[in-house]
């Protein structure tokens, strides 16, 4: 009987999400009056400008969106002296200027020699992983610009070996979303990368909600909840998991639970 009723359970979410995953996956979704950083993203439809939206995504959404309304993205274009004078007073939170400038510097350097969604590949192609792409991308703009303080390490985050206690990387996950996927929310810059692979972005709206629906029982915020969390929204789309994340994240951030 328990068993039952888990499974009802379960297909209530399933429906539950499916309905939401519908009324969500429209462009009335980002708009001034539901500001999220894609927003931004969109303007440009550029993978670098995109990177450097969901680095910066963390803290009040207003502020996020503020910021980055404030960068001028041309100067990836520009010479590193331009760049250097013209964000000299631009900081973000942790970020001081000399960090946001390092950011412009790495990914304008980085762009002339390949594109970040080619190294990616480079580490994701050997067993189909994320992390590992995402690795190398991180690897790639240290060996480009070596640099490190504590605003940096915390924007670009560091190498992850272990998932137990690791911090989710949120916001490298949403910026895969962004590339990967495409639909009327995500933007599918990126070919070759299977949709089944991605992991969700984990944050507190979404970790708090999937265990309210009972989608996630893990208590610890790392990376390994985000893997558990997306293993299971694997069983309602074994394709595509990640359909689910702007469903879930909306229903924590309006509290409709």
């Amino acid at each position: 009987m328990k068993e039952k009723n888990s499974t009802i359970w379960v297909a209530e979410i399933k429906k539950r999400l499916d309905t939401e995953v519908l009324k969500r996956n429209n462009v009335d979704e980002i708009s001034l009056e539901k500001l999220d950083p894609i927003m931004v993203a969109y303007r440009h439809n550029d993978e670098t400008i995109s990177l450097i939206c969901a680095l910066f995504s963390y803290g009040n959404v207003k502020q996020i969106v503020k910021f980055l309304d404030s960068l001028d993205f041309s100067l990836l274009d520009a010479s590193e002296e331009e760049i250097t004078k013209t964000l000299k007073s631009h900081y973000y939170r942790f970020q001081t200027s000399e960090d946001i400038i390092v950011l412009f510097i790495t990914l304008k350097r980085l762009q002339t020699k390949m594109t970040l969604e080619e190294v990616f590949k480079s580490g994701y192609d050997k067993e189909n992983s994320v992390i590992d792409g995402i690795n190398e991308i991180i690897k790639m703009m240290q060996k480009i610009y070596p640099y490190s303080s504590k605003g940096y390490d915390f924007l670009i985050s560091k190498v992850t070996t272990k998932t137990k206690g690791a911090g989710a990387l949120k916001r490298w996950m949403m910026y895969l979303r962004w590339m990967i996927r495409d639909d009327n929310i995500d933007m599918g810059l990126w070919s070759g990368v299977n949709t089944k692979d991605l992991i969700i972005p984990l944050d507190t709206h979404t970790f708090k909600v999937s265990q309210k629906l009972g989608l996630l029982t893990r208590k610890t915020y790392d990376l390994q909840a985000a893997i558990e969390l997306t293993c299971k929204l694997r069983e309602f789309d074994a394709n595509d998991p990640l359909k689910y994340d702007f469903a879930l994240y909306r229903i924590g951030q309006e509290r409709l639970l």
